[in-house]
């Protein structure tokens, strides 16, 4: 843990368990506003150091989500957006397909997707980045939707006013 994180509170998950941990620190100036409505796209495109760790891009997701729940302020459902594509396209595949891609015993993203799409974050993938991974629509985990392209998903989602994180 930083010394920043030593100066605050314990550690908590309190929208996603198991992920995106956060430490509450007393007195920080900028804080969640409850008076905001919160539309966020996440673009993830980098993979992971190794196929069997999670997606640090997803965990930001989980993240941002506990940061916010911290302060009880929770996105509506599907103003969290996430839309996946390029070197990290795999990370939505089911296990099958994740194994014969990567060569890892399982997608250990799954979990965590799924936990993104119970608090109400909308999954994506690129079906472009599909094709170029070798990956078919059918082996894709049935909690994801696919978009025709990340760039029109980013493109049209910031023209009606989300914001864009980038990995």
């Amino acid at each position: 843990m930083s010394s920043a994180g030593s100066a605050g509170g314990t550690a908590q998950q309190p929208v996603i368990a198991g992920y995106g941990k956060i430490t509450p620190v007393e007195g920080a100036v900028e804080r969640p506003d409850r008076s905001l409505r919160y539309r966020v796209l996440f673009s993830v495109t980098k993979a992971a150091s190794s196929p069997d760790k999670v997606n640090p891009s997803l965990e930001k997701v989980a993240r941002f989500l506990n940061l916010l729940g911290a302060d009880n302020v929770r996105p509506a459902q599907g103003d969290v957006v996430v839309i996946v594509h390029g070197p990290a396209t795999p990370i939505i595949a089911e296990n099958g397909a994740y194994a014969t891609k990567t060569g890892a015993a399982t997608n250990p993203n799954l979990a965590l997707i799924a936990a993104l799409k119970r608090a109400g974050v909308s999954v994506r993938v690129c079906s472009q980045a599909l094709v170029g991974n070798g990956i078919a629509p059918a082996e894709v985990d049935k909690v994801v939707e696919v978009d025709v392209s990340a760039l029109t998903t980013m493109a049209t989602l910031q023209i009606r006013g989300w914001a864009l994180i980038p990995d």
